[in-house]
This record gives C-alpha cells, structure tokens and sequence, in this order.
C-alpha cells in the first residue's frame, strides 16, 4: 500500500510550467531517488508530496497513519534550541510525554509538608508514572541517547550548541539528525549530502541502507549515494516524470534506450511528413474526401508535441594557457590556526594534466589550502611554487565573486560582451547559452537564483580567458547530474593541471588521477589514483573513519589488531600485469625525444618546435615516472599478501 500518492499534479510559477498532469506513488519502504535538471521542480514536487506546498490541480493522498517528513535545503528551527532539543523535539509524542515527566519531576522536587501539598505530590507521582510509561512505550529513554549519537555522527560535536548560531550547512545537519530520529513512514531529503564530508556520506548511505526503517524519496547529486539506496529512480524532465526501476547506473541504461526509441519515432514521424509533403506537392488543386482527409492526417502529424526534442545540455570548455616546466609545486608547506595545525611539510609537484581530489572532514583545511595557493593566504611554512607562466582560475565554495544585485548578463559581461572561444569569438548571449540561460533568463538577478543557476553563472565567468591551473572548492555543490557530467567532460579535456576539493566520490572516480587526503593533526597524504584506488591502499575502513572524523573515535570503531594484508583484486593483478610493458614503451618514448632534441637540425628552425619537443618530453618523463610508481604499489601490495 503507498505512503503517499499523487494523482494529475500540475504547477506553474506565471508561465513557467514544472510539473503537468503528474502522477506518483511511493509505496511503504520503499527507496526512489529523484533526478532531473536545475530548475525543473523537484523541490516542488517535494513541497507538495510533503504537504509544504500544494499543486495548482491534482491531489495528493498520505495513508491515514503515515507521518511523512521533509528535509528543506533551508530549514528553520523556533529561537532558544539547541542542537539536541531540536532533534528531540521532532519525535512529537514522545517529546510530550517527556516533557510532562519533567514538569511532574520537577514537582516533586519542590515539594511541600501541608495536606494540600501531600495531594499535588501524589498527583505529580501519578502524572510522573504515567508519562514514563508513555516515553517506554515510544521507545524508551534511550531516544536522548540516539539523538546525541545521530549529531555526532553528522558532524555536531556538541549537542548543547544552540542552533540560532550554526552556520546554514550546521543547521541542515540537525534538520536531517531530526528526521533520522524521528523514523517517518516517509522521509522526503532534498539534498541531504550537501556540506557532509566523504566519510559522513558514507555513513549516511549506510545507514539508509541497513537501519531506516521507512519509505525514502532521495533527490541529490550524489550519483553513488543514488546508485546504493534507491530501488526505483524517477526523472523529472519538462514538467513530465517518467518511472525507472533501478539505482542510477540502471537509470542511465534504461533511459539511454528510452532516448534511443524517442530518436527512432521521431525520424519515422520526419520522414512520413517529407513524403506526404512531397504528395502534397504533386497534387491537383481539387480534393477529394480520402485526400482531405490524408491532409488532416499531415497535418495532424506536423502538430505532434509528442516528437523526441533534444534536452539542453551544458557544453563547459576550459581553455588552456601554455604552460611551462612547472605549473605548481609545494615544498614544506605548513598551514595552522591558533589552535591547530591544518597541514604540515606537504611537497607535493604538480604537472599538465594531473587532476588531484581533495577528500577530508569539514574544517579541516581544505578551503585554506586553496587559498595558500592562490596567494590569497600566506603560508606559515614552506614555499608555494608556481610557474613563470602559470595563471590561474579559482572557483570558491560561496560563489564570492558574483555581485547579487546584478543579473545574469551582467555578472558575466563584465569582460565585454563578446567572448573569445577555441579562437570563435561569440556573442555574451551565445556563450551563455552554453550554461544553460536562455535570453528569457539574461535579466534575472543573480540574488534571485537556485544554488545550481548560480554555480553555472560563476562557471560562466571562470572560463573566460586562458588557465593552466584550476582550482575548484566544491564545485559539485547544487548541480544537477547532466551538469556535473559536463564539468567532468571538461576537466577531462583540460591540458592544463586542477585540483578539486569535493565529497562526490563518483566525480573523484571519474577525473582525479590522484587523491590528496586530510587525515587530521596536519597529515595531508597524497595517494596516486582516483577515488576507489584510494580506498583500496588507504588504511582499513576503521582507521579511516577515525582519520576522517575530527572526533576521537569510539572503542568499537578502533581495530582490535593488525588488519590482514589485502591482495590484488582481478583488476589490479591485469594492471599489474601489463605495466612492465607499458613503462618499457614511456621510457622508449623518452629515450627517442631525447634523441630528437640532442639533433642539431632541429634548432634550425626556431624556437616553437623546441618548445613543444621539450614540453613533450616532459609529460612523457612525467608518465613513465607515474606508471613506475603505479608498479611499485601494486607489487608492494602482492608481495605483503604473500609474505
């Protein structure tokens, strides 16, 4: 039986319409994911199928028993909480009963020797006996408990904090707490993995896996968590919302083919139409009643909505300035805070195409990395190298480089209104085009926008003019999954070097070529590879959770004794198979540049050919060096599960 249905919803914000003649069912514990492009309603229909908001038509019906429950990306709390009687304060009944205990307490407590105060003693015992009973029977005392433990484990060390002075990311992680506590017949998350760190999603995805006992209605940008949790995904998409059974890597299947079918009926639909247009043509201008009604027919066809229309899609490109030997190099680099250090004596050598994720808990360092690389913070220690001819490109976490009181034309237009593109020069209208505005949306004010229209406005002004080093503070931050797909594509194709500070593991598995972890006291680890590399050489998942949680971790997530050494999986034993041919290849590579640039007829013709002649030798230097210390991992790796 469903939790919650909803049948014909429609909505329209003035002529935009987000959802039409819509139809949902979401059954009990069941877990959907809901994906679909920035702006096109999934906070709407969430708002509405949480009663928050309601449709234009359409209705929507919750089973008589079911609490349903929403996670809001901005929620508000009454003034005087703290972190825990927030949470608590969601259990409803049983916050009641809770608090009736008290006040009959603290009755008690007060007390009194006359025989009116023996008669509203004896009612305190009453009402103290029966709320305790009504708190044992919503779940006992233990609920306080679980609420101080849900906190910590969401990254609210103290649970006494109150919530009038959290930051808003502080703040959504008590909204959620509040709702995991609570237990709903639905719980509806709009979000929820933003301002989490890596390992507090992972614990998230866990936790909605094994212990939440009810129905789930996800909507995120975090493909993995999608993938792991939903059983069904729903994609909402002009106004419309079509039902896939699976995680997203099945969605993704299912609506490739979807799409393909859609291409397939619409060019049978333009090639019916060319025919009958090319009969038409030939005709006598007289008409019989079959041939009136062939041209309804034609008609009838070229009025069909119903065609496959291509889907925007972002087209993101960064242009790459020519580098030199040394884009970016650390040497010692020590940062610290009156009270702690964030990193101690990292070195670290950055060169083209080398794309390094930055993972750790929040607060521990990574924004102030960035801006040590930037020259916007002063090292403590240590020396931040960057190239003679190395520009860069810094896209912080706030977005602090967009004016709010301007608009979309004019946050970015402030280099002209004509952009130079791959060496096109476009139009502003054009360009922006790329980031998915449309002209109708030129003039709306950057204040007025959704966190993922703002992350595309300040990409739009990024990647005007030439980089070779990227620096992107959680740039996965609000962005649908088509656009985070696109910023992949476009690091993938950079020349240039960037480095990443994100908690989407999926991006990190798909575009760093190596890991930069935060592992707390000023350890900043540098491990080749992407993200599931990472996992599989760093310390067990015991260890890294203690490394990851600014926490001390508990006697229970402490490994009891050394951890067995692993052995290869298939995959890594078929690299490892193959590397000593692939380094020998790199080195003959090196070998014949090496030749090539020790021939004097090569410098008879200028400079630019050296130029790229040594450019070329030292990407290839760059990757023989990293296929050799590829090797010697694995081979660590198999001679430690051999010993």
């Amino acid at each position: 039986m469903p939790v919650v249905s909803a049948s014909r919803l429609s909505r329209s914000f003035g002529v935009k319409v987000v959802l039409e003649d819509v139809t949902v069912a979401i059954d009990n514990g069941e877990r959907v994911g809901l994906v679909g492009p920035n702006g096109s309603g999934k906070s709407t229909l969430a708002r509405i199928l949480a009663g928050v908001d309601h449709p234009d038509a359409g209705e929507v019906i919750v089973r008589r028993d079911a609490a349903v429950a929403y996670l809001e990306q901005e929620p508000r709390f009454p003034a005087g909480l703290s972190a825990r009687e927030a949470v608590l304060a969601g259990l409803g009944p049983w916050s009641e009963a809770r608090a009736r205990y008290l006040e009959a307490t603290r009755a008690l407590e007060r007390g009194g020797a006359g025989e009116d105060d023996l008669e509203q003693i004896n009612a305190a015992v009453a009402a103290q006996a029966a709320a305790a009973s009504e708190v044992e029977r919503l779940g006992g005392w233990d609920r306080e408990h679980e609420a101080d433990a849900l906190l910590d484990r969401l990254g609210i060390a103290d649970p006494e904090t109150p919530v009038e002075t959290m930051s808003g990311g502080e703040r959504r992680r008590v909204a959620l707490a509040r709702i995991l506590a609570r237990r709903p017949a639905l719980a509806i998350l709009d979000e929820p993995t933003n301002h989490l760190d890596v390992a507090t999603i992972e614990w998230l995805e866990q936790y909605l896996v094994e212990q939440y006992p009810g129905a789930l209605l996800l909507i995120t940008h975090d493909r993995y968590v999608l993938d792991r949790v939903a059983g069904r995904t729903l994609e909402l998409a002009r106004a419309r919302v079509h039902s896939y059974e699976g995680g997203y890597e099945a969605y993704l299947a299912a609506k490739a083919e979807r799409d393909a079918i859609a291409r397939r009926t619409e060019a049978n639909r333009q090639n019916f139409l060319r025919r009958e247009l090319e009969w038409l043509r030939r005709q006598p201008k007289a008409r019989t009643g079959k041939q009136k009604a062939r041209i309804q027919r034609i008609q009838r066809a070229a009025g069909d909505e119903t065609g496959a229309r291509a889907q925007a899609k972002a087209n993101f490109a960064l242009q790459a300035a020519r580098s030199g030997k040394t884009v970016l190099e650390l040497r010692e680099l020590h940062l610290e805070l009156p009270d702690r250090v964030l990193v101690d004596r990292l070195t670290l050598a950055l060169g083209k195409r080398e794309r390094v994720g930055v993972i750790g808990p929040n607060g521990c360092g990574k924004t102030t990395l960035l801006r040590a690389l930037t020259g916007d913070r002063a090292p403590d220690g240590g020396v931040v190298v960057r190239g003679r001819n190395t520009r860069v490109a810094y896209l912080d976490q706030t977005r602090e480089g967009l004016d709010d009181s301007k608009t979309v034309f004019d946050n970015v237009a402030a280099s002209g209104n004509s952009i130079e593109l791959g060496g096109r020069t476009l139009d502003l209208g054009r360009y922006l085009e790329r980031f998915l505005f449309d002209p109708s949306g030129y003039a709306q004010k950057v204040g007025t926008l959704s966190g993922g229209e703002r992350a595309r406005v300040a990409l739009a002004k990024l990647l005007i003019g030439r980089h070779n080093l990227v620096l992107l503070d959680e740039p996965t931050n609000d962005l649908d999954t088509d656009t985070l797909a696109a910023v992949e594509e476009m690091l993938l194709e950079f020349e240039g070097a960037a480095i990443v500070v994100t908690h989407d593991r999926w991006f990190l598995d798909r575009v760093a070529t190596s890991i930069l972890a935060f592992s707390g006291d000023g350890v900043v680890e540098h491990y080749q590879g992407n993200y599931s590399t990472y996992l599989a050489l760093a310390p067990s998942p015991a260890a890294r959770q203690s490394q990851a949680s600014p926490r001390e971790a508990s006697p229970a997530a402490r490994p009891e004794s050394t951890p067995k050494a692993r052995r290869l999986t298939y995959a890594e034993q078929r690299e490892l198979d193959g590397l000593l041919d692939q380094i020998e290849a790199a080195e003959e590579r090196v070998a014949a540049l090496e030749t090539a640039l020790a021939d004097p007829a090569l410098y008879e013709d200028g400079g630019a050919q050296i130029r790229a002649h040594t450019d070329e030798l030292a990407e290839a230097r760059a990757e023989a060096t990293r296929l050799t210390a590829r090797w010697e991992e694995l081979e660590a790796i198999r001679e430690a599960s051999e010993a």
